[in-house]
């Protein structure tokens, strides 16, 4: 893309500005999936400095970066800031909504990706394809009982969070010959069974968690000691919908047979309590960010910039 032209655009008092708009990435932000959504001459920068974020009219804002006051009083030209998926707990919404920036989202451009990754955790820790590998690999077989593989068709999934991952996510566990019951605070299901947290802990052998977080711990030890013995838990959704100490004491107990995390209270994790343990599935929080997933979301992301650079609003804003 040439540098040289750019666009006129309109400053937030809505006065003219002969300056090219300027569009930041706040964390890493490939232009290549950027820039075909982006108004033509607008001036993308991968790295902003100081400079840039003060002269900067959008930002494209990856799950990990945080925009606060401190942020957003550098960049006093911001007009939108556009997230990568649908959490804003990192993002000043309140503060953005005080300086007139719109806030939006991507949501739906990674629902299936999660929902593959969620019931791929799944399908490997019943099926024990982890422990299976590290079972042939260290060279136990014919010396040891081999790891014996679990069954998907005929058990039961409990899907916590019936949004847009846990409606696909139930259609796999179909596919599978799962019964699929459901739990959900605001939503109910036309198609599956509705129950509480306590019946979706007791009835199920393997549960997914889409639901947000920020509500405190949802599966405390107390109700996972009322479920079925090896039973499976896979969080793709919030770390604090149940504790890493909670699913250390389960799997001692034997209450847990399996976990897959891909959220973590701290990321990048260190030292993880659970890492190592054969039954433990750990994914850097990537289930939804697959190669797909990626092109759909920062092409929502900069269509979402675009619109609000040339007068409009975001098609999916957040709000206060």
């Amino acid at each position: 893309m040439p540098q040289g032209e750019r666009l006129a655009g309109l400053d937030r008092d809505g006065t003219s500005s002969a300056r090219a708009p300027v569009v930041v990435g706040l964390g890493p932000v490939d232009p290549a999936l950027v820039l075909p959504h982006l108004p033509e001459n607008v001036v993308f920068v991968v790295e902003p400095s100081a400079n840039d974020l003060a002269q900067a009219d959008g930002a494209i804002v990856r799950a990990a970066y945080d925009v606060g006051r401190a942020l957003l009083a550098r960049m006093p030209n911001l007009r939108v800031v556009a997230r990568t998926g649908v959490g804003v707990d990192r993002v000043d919404v309140e503060a953005c909504a005080e300086g007139g920036i719109a806030v939006a989202v991507t949501p739906g451009s990674n629902s299936r990706a999660v929902a593959e990754g969620a019931f791929g955790m799944i399908a490997s820790l019943v099926k024990r394809v982890g422990e299976s590998n590290a079972f042939v690999a260290s060279g136990r077989w014919g010396f040891e009982a081999v790891p014996v593989p679990g069954d998907l068709y005929g058990k039961t999934l409990a899907v916590l969070g019936y949004g847009r991952i846990g409606r696909i996510i139930s259609g796999f566990g179909e596919a599978f010959g799962m019964r699929v019951i459901v739990h959900d605070p605001y939503v109910q299901s036309e198609t599956h069974e509705n129950v509480s947290l306590t019946d979706a802990a007791r009835e199920a052998d393997a549960i997914t968690l889409h639901l947000p977080g920020g509500g405190g711990e949802l599966l405390p030890i107390e109700l996972l000691r009322s479920a079925r013995p090896g039973l499976v838990l896979v969080n793709c959704a919030r770390a604090d919908l149940v504790d890493a100490e909670t699913l250390r004491v389960a799997l001692d107990e034997g209450v847990l047979g399996g976990v897959g995390l891909d959220v973590f209270a701290a990321e990048p994790v260190q030292g993880h309590p659970l890492a190592g343990d054969p039954r433990v599935l750990l994914s850097p929080h990537t289930t939804g960010l697959s190669e797909g997933a990626m092109v759909a979301t920062f092409r929502m992301a900069a269509e979402a910039v675009t619109a609000t650079l040339e007068g409009g609003s975001p098609a999916f804003a957040a709000q206060c």
